[in-house]
């Protein structure tokens, strides 16, 4: 016989925590429903788990051994998401699931939050409620759409979505830095040949000059006056960029700097659409997964307003939202903010029109981040040739300003 741990709630949805003995988990449950009890969770007593001897310490360490980082990336969430997913829908307990998921995960501190969620849930807490304690770890919608699923009793079906979002939005992600990092790349190695050009070569050349008794020409003289300012100011100029960096930074992190960054970023010529459609890009994708997993429309928009990333489209949303509660369409109040483009609120209209608001939703998402996908490969593809060209435009002008003095040395006689 052995002693096992249950949750339960009773008719009236109070939720009761236990021991019983028996033989099986299913034993168990089967005890319980015949009090006419809802079962949540059923697992073996941890106590005998820890009291197992060798075979459950070998256990643990073989669960600890696997951590090798210590922060939590979005991979590690994604991961857990879909396992969890897997094993909801395979007919395991919520309890013994995190516990299967806690021996493979790789993050220290995320093997920590899932302890954590074991020992909340052990209390009584359902699952929304224990990841709650974590906003660090797990978003509003991570806690919102679980608490959907809870409810509905559809939690595998909701979570499965969710790993989907998750890694649908970790895939756009990659495409993104792979689109930018090597016109990043091409620049800080630009950058860095021409400070060796004129940290160094430019200073040999002037003390080369320095023998002859000639008139440098203009070009030559500014080039080296530069570098002489650039070699005396170097470390005040890195100082002062840090601070400004540091400074602005600051500014940004509070709410009126972060409003102006992004009045700015809108007003970007061409760079001022992409970051449009970043914003409804996100919007999009979140508001079609919460539809899709049953969130009522005006729960769904008060998620997005806190989890959209942007203060500007958070007040759009939230403007949005207070006009769906008075009882308007969703596509009237979308196509008043202005920050809409009409192909979305058309799109939104046959939505609610045909019930199919979910799907719509993702055909935007997929439009705007088709369109962020092609925009950053252009902007790559057009990049490339114009750095090369400056870049060997500068490295001209220096070779010229530094060969000219040795051109008019050679013809005097």
């Amino acid at each position: 016989m052995a002693k096992f741990f249950y949750i339960v709630r009773d008719s009236t949805g109070k939720k009761n925590t236990g021991f019983e003995e028996g033989s099986t988990i299913e034993e168990i449950v089967s005890r319980l429903q015949a009090k006419d009890l809802i079962v949540i969770d059923v697992s073996v007593d941890k106590g005998q788990i820890e009291g197992a001897g060798q075979d459950g310490s070998s256990t643990i360490k073989r669960g600890r051994s696997r951590l090798r980082h210590r922060g939590i990336s979005g991979n590690d969430l994604v991961l857990f998401c879909r396992q969890l997913a897997t094993l909801l829908g395979a007919g395991v307990t919520i309890l013994k699931s995190l516990e299967i998921i806690a021996l493979q995960v790789s993050s220290s501190k995320f093997y920590m939050v899932i302890n954590e969620l074991q020992k909340n849930m052990e209390a009584g807490l359902s699952l929304h409620e224990a990841m709650s304690k974590h906003p660090d770890v797990f978003s509003e919608l991570w806690v919102n759409l679980c608490e959907s699923g809870e409810a509905s009793g559809n939690l595998a079906v909701v979570l499965s979505r969710l790993a989907t979002y998750l890694e649908r939005s970790a895939e756009f992600k990659r495409k993104l830095i792979s689109a930018v990092i090597y016109p990043v790349i091409l620049f800080v190695a630009g950058g860095g040949a021409m400070l060796f050009l004129t940290l160094k070569i430019i200073p040999t050349f002037a003390d080369l000059f320095k023998g002859f008794n000639i008139t440098l020409p203009v070009l030559t003289q500014i080039l080296i006056g530069f570098s002489n300012f650039l070699k005396h100011f170097f470390v005040i100029i890195i100082a002062s960029i840090v601070v400004a960096v540091v400074a602005i930074k600051k500014y940004i992190n509070t709410k009126n700097g972060r409003r102006n960054l992004e009045n700015f970023q809108l007003r970007l010529p061409i760079f001022g659409e992409l970051f449009r459609a970043l914003s409804i890009e996100r919007f999009s994708s979140e508001m079609s997964t919460l539809v899709e997993s049953g969130v009522p429309i005006l729960y769904s928009l008060e998620i997005a307003e806190h989890s959209v990333g942007n203060t500007i489209m958070a007040d759009i949303i939230r403007q949005i939202k207070e006009d769906v509660r008075e009882g308007k369409p969703l596509n009237q109040p979308l196509a008043k903010s202005g920050f809409f483009e009409p192909m979305v609120v058309q799109m939104i209209t046959i939505g609610e029109e045909i019930g199919e608001l979910s799907p719509m939703f993702k055909k935007i998402n997929v439009f705007y981040q088709e369109y962020v996908e092609t925009f950053m490969t252009r902007f790559a593809t057009i990049f490339e040739p114009i750095m090369l060209i400056i870049i060997g435009g500068m490295i001209g002008v220096i070779v010229i300003g530094m060969f000219l003095p040795i051109f008019e040395i050679s013809q005097i006689k």
